[in-house]
């Protein structure tokens, strides 16, 4: 046997123990994940959902719901339940659905705000009616924003993650799971893009969540931007005590932050006064009491600091 042959040897045995630790950490999220995640139908189209609570209600995407109010889900042991819509906040594209009898207990819950870029996560959701389908991939970024259309309404889903684990129609609504098996994220397939993306899992959200649960709505103001986060200059960070903003990337024809002057380009140093660093930064601000309210806006333009006045309006439609 030549040297050369004891190196590639060597490697592919690395290789192989590399590819067996990988495999075990997703076939047992995927082992663990499953028995939570339901393949869900309504009259018009349909997708995944996730067990949120042990009282049989289930997470999913507003987008999957549509205005249905009524459908079925499948578990991963053949087992169906008719299921009611208790509410649906189409701004974070999160619903909950409440099953008319048995459901599998509650999948683990995590903070998306503790992952990290190059991550890994794993999907689980019904892509094309293929129920309990699995994929897995890295975290490739995080706090984006992406402008969705839904008829004539024009709507941004804030701090979505960004993973490259494959998704395809039916997979909206699933669970992204971190590497401990708990879910950070619910899979939001939005065709076009291209990107594997989750609304997350974090203190926003759950905020967002108990609402519906209660109250069946979220009352939403909305500005209509679309950012990514952005490093502040250095200048402009040592008077701040901030390093970084939201660089304005797109702002809704006609929306607030278009009424207000807010303009592609502009990094977001400050909404209402507190610092914004990311897409959730503002999401934070973004409830109900703040409608109709005129928000302060700092944003860095051409190298100088501009105020402006933006009135968030009430999410409709």
């Amino acid at each position: 046997m030549s040297d050369t042959d004891g190196f590639h040897d060597i490697h592919d045995t690395e290789g192989a123990r590399a590819l067996d630790a990988y495999s075990r950490v997703v076939s047992t999220v995927a082992r663990s994940m499953t028995p939570h995640v339901a393949s869900v139908r309504l009259a018009r189209g349909g997708g995944s959902a996730v067990v949120y609570a042990d009282d049989g209600y289930l997470l999913t995407n507003a987008h999957v719901v549509g205005r249905g109010r009524h459908g079925t889900a499948t578990f991963t042991d053949g087992s169906e339940a008719d299921f009611d819509v208790v509410g649906a906040d189409p701004l974070s594209d999160l619903a909950v659905l409440r099953v008319r009898g048995d459901a599998p207990t509650a999948a683990g819950f995590g903070d998306a705000d503790d992952l990290v870029v190059g991550q890994l996560v794993v999907a689980v959701g019904s892509p094309l009616g293929f129920s309990g389908s699995v994929t897995a991939g890295v975290v490739s970024a995080l706090g984006r924003a992406i402008p969705v259309q839904q008829g004539a309404a024009a709507r941004v889903i804030e701090d979505v993650i960004q993973t490259d684990a494959a998704l395809n129609p039916g997979n909206s609504g699933g669970a992204l799971a971190d590497s401990s098996g708990r879910v950070v994220g619910i899979n939001t397939a939005v065709a076009g893009f291209g990107l594997g993306l989750a609304v997350p899992v974090n203190s926003t959200t759950r905020r967002i969540i108990e609402t519906l649960l209660v109250e069946g709505r979220v009352r939403r103001a909305y500005l209509g931007v679309v950012g990514v986060p952005a490093p502040l200059p250095d200048d402009v960070a040592a008077r701040t005590g901030q390093s970084s903003g939201l660089r304005i990337v797109e702002v809704i024809s006609g929306g607030p932050a278009h009424r207000a002057g807010i303009r592609p380009g502009d990094l977001v140093l400050t909404v209402a006064r507190e610092a914004v660093s990311d897409a959730q930064g503002i999401q934070r601000q973004l409830f109900a009491e703040v409608i109709g309210t005129r928000l302060p806006v700092t944003v860095l333009r051409n190298g100088a600091m501009v105020d402006v006045f933006a009135t968030p309006t009430e999410l409709v439609g």
